[in-house]
């Protein structure tokens, strides 16, 4: 086992925290310390698990008592198991970007198809929630545009969790489905497109230079779940950005003033996205993921007629059980184009 990276950033940690003015600023602080201590409960609990692993190997190999075999065929179980518990905690030591550790927005968008397209979002969204609880993350459905018969038009949701943003930073991007179509009558296969666009949440300690000037604001009677009074005032908030054309809009409280102060949140995090994405772009010369969406640019297709396959077009990780994938099983995905990134 490759224990550098945990040790190096455990200590990095363990620094930080002996400052004088590591408390100067509680809410970094904190998220500091929760990081510590996940990243330290992991790691020792491995090197323990490793450490008595090995004796039941010595033991084993002595050959003085019955059951050895047993034994040691039960120690290979457990260091097989203990070494896929490394490899993700491995990838969460070394998520060592700017914002990778903080809360982040998915949002997502259908191709054009109409409600085929639409209905796809909807699994895309479900997908991405059953993720984030499968990891103990929370979500909180930030604005939701049902669609006309089935699915939906938008969607931002807001995944709160250690690194959340880490983790799911490489999954913007073009989405494909490839399906026999539940609204054709002549069960024709389909293809339909839809994006994600994953942007994390910032604190105060990142400027970002915003003149509320420079921008539109639009209420409006929110749509969908909420009872009746969500659909009876003017309490969802449409925020356009005029210089970048940015528009980012929030329905999920019944008070107007939340859902402003959530949107402007939501459009300063989008503006620090957008600046990151310029840098890169200056960087490489790497198509954008998020351009038109529709062929050619999708990162991961999803095939369910004729046959059954997921597969990532960028680090060509691909599994015939879809099922499980569209219930939130990402983890394969997401870990190998985190690897990709920290090689290169």
């Amino acid at each position: 086992f490759d224990w550098e990276p945990s040790e190096q950033r455990l200590a990095e940690l363990n620094a930080l925290t002996e400052r004088q003015d590591f408390w100067d600023d509680p809410k970094k602080s904190q998220k500091l310390m929760r990081e510590r201590s996940i990243l330290e409960e992991s790691f020792n609990r491995i090197k323990s698990l490793v450490s008595d692993l090995t004796e039941n190997f010595e033991i084993a190999e002595l050959g003085e008592s019955e059951g050895d075999e047993d034994l040691l065929e039960d120690a290979v179980a457990a260091l097989k198991a203990i070494h896929k518990s490394s490899q993700k905690y491995k990838l969460d030591a070394l998520l060592s970007g700017e914002v990778d550790g903080n809360d982040c927005y998915v949002e997502i968008h259908p191709g054009a198809g109409g409600t085929e397209a639409q209905d796809w979002a909807e699994m895309v969204e479900r997908t991405y929630l059953r993720w984030a609880n499968s990891r103990g993350m929370k979500t909180e459905i930030i604005e939701e545009q049902n669609g006309d018969e089935a699915g939906i038009k938008s969607a931002t949701i807001k995944v709160y969790g250690q690194n959340a943003y880490g983790w799911l930073k490489n999954e913007s991007g073009v989405h494909r489905l490839v399906r026999i179509s539940p609204f054709d009558s002549s069960n024709r296969r389909h293809t339909s497109f839809a994006s994600v666009w994953v942007y994390p949440e910032i604190d105060d300690s990142i400027d970002i230079d915003l003149n509320e000037s420079d921008c539109r604001v639009d209420t409006y009677r929110a749509s969908g779940a909420g009872g009746q009074h969500i659909n009876k005032t003017d309490s969802a908030v449409r925020i356009t950005h005029q210089p970048t054309g940015i528009v980012v809009q929030c329905q999920n409280d019944r008070s107007q003033h939340k859902n402003r102060s959530t949107a402007w949140d939501m459009l300063r995090s989008r503006l620090y996205e957008a600046e990151m994405q310029r840098r890169e772009a200056e960087a490489q010369t790497s198509a954008d993921n998020r351009s038109e969406i529709g062929w050619g640019h999708q990162i991961r297709s999803y095939v369910l007629q004729p046959y059954q396959l997921v597969k990532d077009l960028r680090t060509f990780v691909e599994t015939s059980n879809t099922s499980a994938v569209l219930d939130g099983d990402l983890d394969q995905f997401m870990s190998a184009a985190l690897s990709i990134n920290i090689e290169n």
